[in-house]
């Protein structure tokens, strides 16, 4: 079937080139006509007549809205000196479409008329139809196909041009409304169409991305994302695949990578210890990632051993000087960023596994270096890297002139040395020896000189910024370790709870001293920070020997025969217990503490009920504040009980699933 195209209609019979008669002959009438500033004035002495009306006006008299006498030229134009401009065009005002024949009453179609479900007409030309175009002769143009366009048709003042062809009718899309679609009609649509699924990402590319969207934050030294990826397509760094072993071995602690994370593990370190592996900053970074996953995950022999090897090859190799981040940063100022961090992020690991296991001595502590300082995260992720200031710097600030900001990381290495202090300190047998005094004052000197927005654990952006908040619960560990030995909380009591460090014997006293004050108040400020909006998983695995420590300083108050607070204490070793069980889900060593921690506090609990037996333990409680009690201590064991029986049951399926 041929395309529906009508023609153009044709002008109402008159061409513009005759011009239309005036009759003078009436009976009746007698009429002179002169010509006026290019009109026709008529003066009539008889009754006046409407002058006949033509059928078209000129363009000009058109535009103008004037009326034209219907000449070639007219009048008008002709008075203006406009006649080259005075064309007619065929007007359509007042066609209503062909009259009805009277021998024919069935009206005929109308050829112009555009249906509701037709397409637009196109606007056809015939050989007697008006000229479009202004100044210019008839263009005769053949009926265009909807295949193509005739290449042969020249436009007036235009070059050739080629135009694409047009689709056919078959391959025109048919857009319809899906809302308007019945039943039948939207499945086969949909089935039609069905959504693109993307592939599913490996498991290697998985625990890449889960490196850092969970661990990254909380150990910020390798590459940011963006820069990394574009280092490996560069692949000019040999040692990039033993660190990209070491990030998917992190990322599969925090996925359900299954028997995985044993492959990942190994291959991370045969790639460590392979023959001819060159000793660069890239490997200090895979072995530290190592380090941190076995120290997480109570593997802690074979952590030391490699903190052993990565602390030598850091020294060899020239980390710890101000030049290594410059000779090997490829004048990429987050590349040299990044070896910074590498090397303070090193000394800050190796300060914390030797604070919280009590087993090695912190020997970068010991080490002379001049690497400048990290800078902020925002501004490393940005790109936007300033000049870097010493520890100096950092130490004199209180006594310059001018006013400089330090990073988040700055005070996290602070915290970090003022625990290297600590354990530098000789054994101090009274509770008023000088060293104590000597070291709380630098720990109350870097609280006291925090700036307002170093004060708590979020940034300007109200985001949690994890460097302050491990420099924060480092200072609090610190104030546990140098105050608890000379407290008078007996440790008794938490002998058990030996998952972090060895237990440490406390003897009590009679009354709280200062040194019991500093303990159980830095005890409440680490229970406090897991109340961060924040997924506690989102935190370095640090945090949980920090919170085991807390927990000793809460477990052995709460040993006390008798305490005021204890319904608010109870809280904070629920927050605790809580903390760890969340915890667990990805670090082993979570797990061991908690179980520990929730062992001692039933154990202790225990005793409680077997004193309330005692009339003399109630003694000064109104009735009230006993049956608020009770109910708090069985909602306590309540939680202990439902706990440990999840517990023996995924340890049941795990020894199933072994055997």
């Amino acid at each position: 079937m041929e395309p529906f195209s009508p023609e153009a209609p044709h002008c109402n019979g008159t061409s513009s080139s005759s011009s239309p008669a005036v009759s003078s002959d009436s009976p009746g009438t007698a009429t002179s006509g002169t010509v006026r500033n290019g009109s026709v004035a008529t003066t009539t002495s008889q009754p006046s007549v409407p002058p006949p009306s033509v059928p078209a006006a000129c363009l000009p008299c058109r535009t103008k809205h004037l009326r034209c006498d219907g000449n070639h030229p007219c009048g008008r134009c002709t008075t203006t000196g406009i006649v080259a401009d005075c064309a007619y065009i065929a007007s359509r005002r007042g066609y209503k479409g062909p009259r009805r024949n009277p021998n024919n009453p069935t009206p005929g179609a109308n050829p112009n008329k555009r249906h509701a479900s037709s397409s637009p007409p196109y606007a056809g030309t015939t050989p007697d139809s008006c000229p479009m175009m202004l100044g210019h002769a008839p263009v005769t143009m053949a009926t265009p196909s909807v295949h193509a366009f005739n290449p042969s048709v020249v436009l007036p003042d235009q070059s050739q041009l080629s135009f694409p062809s047009t689709p056919s009718v078959a391959s025109i899309p048919v857009y319809r409304n899906n809302y308007m679609m019945d039943g039948t009609a939207m499945t086969l649509a949909t089935q039609a169409a069905p959504p693109i699924q993307p592939p599913a990402a490996s498991l290697p590319e998985r625990c890449f991305e889960a490196f850092y969207h969970f661990f990254h934050a909380g150990h910020p030294f390798v590459l940011p994302k963006r820069n990394l990826v574009e280092l490996l397509k560069s692949n000019s760094e040999p040692n990039l695949p033993v660190l990209m072993a070491a990030m998917r071995y992190i990322g599969s602690l925090y996925v359900d990578a299954g028997p995985a994370k044993a492959r990942f593990l190994d291959e991370a370190i045969q790639l460590c210890y392979a023959p001819g592996v060159r000793k660069d900053g890239f490997l200090i970074q895979a072995l530290l990632l190592i380090i941190i996953g076995l120290d997480g995950s109570c593997e802690q022999e074979r952590a030391r051993e490699l903190l052993a090897i990565c602390e030598r090859y850091a020294i060899e190799i020239d980390l710890n000087k101000r030049e290594f981040a410059v000779m090997h940063g490829r004048g990429d100022p987050i590349m040299e960023e990044s070896w910074r961090r590498t090397w303070w992020d090193l000394y800050v690991c190796d300060g914390m596994i030797a604070g919280v296991h009590r087993v090695t001595n912190f020997l970068l502590f010991d080490i002379m270096t001049d690497v400048g300082l990290p800078c902020e995260e925002e501004e490393y992720h940005k790109g936007c890297i300033p000049s870097p200031m010493s520890l100096e710097d950092f130490d004199d600030k209180e006594f310059q002139d001018e006013d400089r900001e330090f990073s988040s990381f700055a005070y996290r290495v602070a915290a970090a040395r003022n625990l290297g202090r600590m354990m530098r300190m000789p054994n101090v047998m009274f509770p008023d020896a000088a060293e104590v005094d000597k070291m709380e004052a630098h720990l109350s000197n870097w609280r006291m000189h925090l700036p307002d927005n170093k004060r708590d654990d979020l940034d300007k952006n109200c985001q949690l910024d994890e460097m302050m908040f491990q420099a924060h619960f480092i200072t609090h560990a610190c104030t546990i370790m140098l105050h608890q030995p000379l407290s008078q909380l007996d440790s008794s009591p938490v002998q058990a709870v030996n998952s972090c460090a060895p237990h440490r014997p406390v003897h009590s006293g009679d009354q709280y001293n200062a040194h019991t004050r500093h303990t159980v108040t830095a005890a409440c400020e680490i229970s406090k920070m897991i109340t961060q909006a924040v997924p506690v998983t989102s935190h370095t695995h640090f945090f949980t020997c920090v919170v085991t420590l807390s927990s000793i300083v809460h477990l052995s108050k709460w040993a006390l025969y008798m305490i005021e607070d204890e319904a608010d204490l109870r809280q904070q070793i629920r927050l605790n217990i809580g903390a760890l069980n969340k915890l667990s889900k990805v670090w082993k060593a979570a797990n061991t503490a908690w179980t520990q921690v929730k062992g001692v506090a039933q154990e202790i609990y225990r005793q409680k009920k077997v004193q309330q037996i005692t009339p003399a333990f109630w003694v000064g409680y109104t009735q009230e504040q006993m049956m608020t009690s009770i109910q708090a201590d069985e909602s306590i064991i309540s939680e202990f009980d439902q706990g440990l029986i999840a517990q023996v049951g995924i340890a049941q399926v795990g020894v199933t699933q072994a055997q």
